[in-house]
């Protein structure tokens, strides 16, 4: 059965590149458009794996990552971190959180699936 995979980010074209990128590849992809949408639709659906932007209108990637920590059914769940935000101290914000992994945008989509095969197969 195929891996499904959450990708959250405020951008649409970015959104779609993703989705373009992972579904080729042989994933389900879910999209979300922020934080609050993303949380949703982990609750409503359990994934293999998020994908997430940091910078984003109504909850932020650290914030969505925190309270998905909190949730027993993604204790464990692989979360990446997609973003512009490439500083150490950021990084360090985002494996406290609970990220497992950095991807610096612009992506590189054979990079991409590289790491997701990496990650969850």
């Amino acid at each position: 059965m195929a891996k499904t995979i959450l990708a959250v980010d405020d951008s649409s074209s970015l959104r779609q590149m993703v989705a373009f990128s992972l579904k080729a590849a042989g994933y389900q992809v879910v999209e979300a458009v922020d934080g609050q949408d993303g949380l949703e639709k982990a609750k409503l659906q359990n994934v293999d794996l998020v994908l997430t932007d940091q910078n984003m209108p109504r909850m932020d990637g650290l914030q969505l990552i925190k309270l998905l920590r909190e949730l027993p059914s993604y204790a464990k769940t692989p979360i990446l971190m997609l973003t512009t935000e490439s500083s150490d101290e950021m990084k360090a914000k985002g494996r406290a959180a609970g990220a497992n992994g950095w991807l610096v945008k612009p992506f590189d989509p054979q990079r991409l699936i590289e790491v997701v095969k990496k990650v969850i197969g």
